[in-house]
């Protein structure tokens, strides 16, 4: 992530006096922008790290994953979109609303028609994590809408960073089509320039009507979208431990399900112990178990977030 300092284009800071230095730094200090880039940082440092984020950079992603993480996308997106429709004429909001340049949820509707097939609609569903981060959203959007600027800001300005890189590694990962068929989500047709664009959207917030109290609430939501996000990566964390458990067994690796049995460490060690006839190879466990929906949707949901978390490293 970018820790560049905007300044006044062809003005030397050298060449201004301490009053409008001073100036300048309380300005930058109010700005909503500037507060949720300083109070949010903790979070965004610990989500930036975590293994997800750095495997999805390596191109460590399979294609079932990458499919179920797209249907992940498409209900927070869903969800998001629908209630910034609903107060695209609050003060508090009405500024930041640019549904032909930023909105992805019919580009998302592409990618799970690429992914699923035509009825895809009936085949897909919202983990349990994913579902309360999209229950708060439909909150704030309800009752609180000053503060959907943090969910706003939080997603989009990510995806404008990151989505170039994010859809050449998944490209690149899975085989997709160069023609974008699958990664449309990645594909805003209507910006020309994101940087330019982030500069806009950091402008309009700025100019927001907001009192010191409500920015502070709304830094306050930003953090709580990035601990709803966290959320969704502890429920991973359970799953990849039940996933352990079930294909290990004292530390040896699975057989593969391929080739000679006898050369499994697994099959070895169990013959050594006399135990062989009560065991085996826990490979056939390892893909019963990734084979259930539930773990399948838990997987994908943690995905889905670390590329989103990604993205915030581009800004």
């Amino acid at each position: 992530m970018s820790a560049d300092v905007e300044t006044s284009e062809g003005v030397d800071e050298s060449e201004k006096n301490p009053g409008d230095l001073e100036k300048e730094n309380h300005t930058r200090m109010v700005d909503l922008s500037e507060l949720l880039k300083e109070g949010t940082r903790e979070a965004h440092d610990r989500a930036e790290n975590t293994q997800f984020v750095k495997d999805f950079l390596k191109g460590n992603i399979k294609k079932e994953l990458f499919k179920l993480a797209t249907t992940a996308l498409y209900f927070t997106y869903s969800a998001l979109e629908e209630e910034m429709e609903r107060n695209k004429d609050h003060p508090a909001f009405a500024p930041l609303y640019f549904p032909m340049e930023l909105h992805r949820k019919e580009a998302l509707t592409k990618d799970m028609g690429y992914f699923f097939g035509e009825n895809w609609e009936e085949q897909v569903r919202c983990s349990k994590a994913a579902q309360k981060y999209v229950e708060r959203i439909r909150y704030i959007g309800q009752n609180e809408p000053e503060l959907l600027v943090a969910h706003a800001y939080t997603r989009y300005m990510g995806d404008l960073s990151g989505g170039q890189v994010l859809k050449k590694v998944a490209q690149r990962a899975l085989k997709l089509p160069s023609t974008g068929e699958g990664t449309q989500f990645y594909l805003f047709e209507n910006v020309d320039n994101a940087q330019q664009f982030k500069q806009l959207y950091r402008a309009r917030m700025n100019a927001l009507d907001l009192n010191m109290k409500t920015k502070e609430r709304i830094v306050e939501e930003a953090n709580k979208a990035f601990e709803y996000n966290m959320e969704i990566f502890n429920e991973l964390d359970q799953a990849r431990s039940m996933l352990a458990t079930e294909t290990l067994k004292d530390g040896f690796p699975v057989h593969d399900g391929k080739g000679d049995i006898r050369k499994c460490p697994f099959y070895a060690a169990e013959q050594d112990k006399g135990a062989l006839e009560a065991s085996s190879c826990p490979f056939r466990t390892a893909m019963a178990v990734l084979r259930k929906p539930s773990l399948q949707f838990i997987l994908a949901t943690g995905v889905a977030l670390a590329a989103g978390f990604l993205a915030w490293y581009y800004m």
